[in-house]
């Protein structure tokens, strides 16, 4: 492996400075895996000022954002506790450099997933799958290119991730037909976007079935009560001082977040 300490105490102090990340050639992680193995150095330094890990993200579900970014398939990356905000969430510009907003789907877990060697599937992966909300991921671009650093360095510094708001759990989700629930995003009380749950890979219990699968390749589970927002139904909108961001998936509710 070519990066070593000064990789993530670099990806920490930059995130926590506002400075844009960047890495040099020679400290960027080759790999997709080693950029994870990366990411839980620069989780461990960062959860000393964010709090714990208390879910985890999945991004670059959609042919359309794979094709955009240059990357050819899901990405994961994990949110801190203290950056977590419930149902009518406040987030201060300021303390971003380019604030974005996704309106995403939710797994709940309901129990640990731990890694095993057959691969989950949608039907498999159902049993741990406790309830689903509506959520607003909050993401940041915080880079000065980030097509020039590379699928790994950006899942070494957590895929965007800044954030989310999370709405109220459903847990009779069965009865739903996840691919099909259709969910819209307004700004500052304009339309925006809309899309339905077959955005995510599909089916959005595709992207949490992929999650347990590289969370095992890499020895690892997870916990019961973790969240994980499974993808983006519409595409990533940025944002600015005073607007007023409201989502709305189809029998789960709305979530707001209000740029102060």
């Amino acid at each position: 492996m070519t990066q070593g300490p000064s990789s993530a105490q670099s990806l920490r102090d930059q995130r926590m400075s506002l400075s844009p990340t960047f890495l040099t050639a020679s400290m960027r992680p080759p790999s997709e895996m080693e950029g994870y193995a990366l990411q839980r150095e620069v989780n461990h330094l960062l959860s000393e000022q964010l709090g714990a890990v208390a879910g985890l993200k999945i991004g670059c579900t959609t042919p359309v954002t794979q094709r955009f970014l240059g990357i050819s398939g899901p990405c994961a990356g994990e949110v801190f506790c203290s950056t977590i905000t419930h149902e009518k969430g406040t987030v201060r510009s300021a303390n971003h450099r380019k604030l974005g907003v996704e309106c995403e789907l939710v797994a709940i877990l309901g129990a640990d997933i731990q890694p095993q060697r057959v691969p989950y599937t949608v039907q498999s992966i159902s049993q741990y799958f406790e309830a689903v909300a509506p959520g607003i991921e909050i993401v940041d671009d915080r880079y000065l290119d980030y097509r020039t650093l590379g699928a790994p360095t950006l899942i070494a510094d957590n895929f965007f991730n800044a954030g989310c708001v999370l709405g109220v759990p459903f847990k009779a989700w069965r009865s739903l037909e996840l691919p099909h629930v259709t969910a819209w995003m307004e700004i500052n009380g304009m339309e925006v976007g809309r899309g339905t749950g077959a955005m995510v890979l599909g089916h959005p219990l595709e992207a949490l079935a992929w999650l347990a699968n590289l969370r095992a390749s890499q020895g690892l589970g997870l916990k019961q009560g973790q969240f994980v927002f499974l993808g983006s139904l519409i595409e990533t909108k940025w944002i600015s001082t005073g607007d007023l961001v409201v989502i709305g998936i189809d029998f789960l509710g709305n979530v707001e977040l209000r740029v102060t």
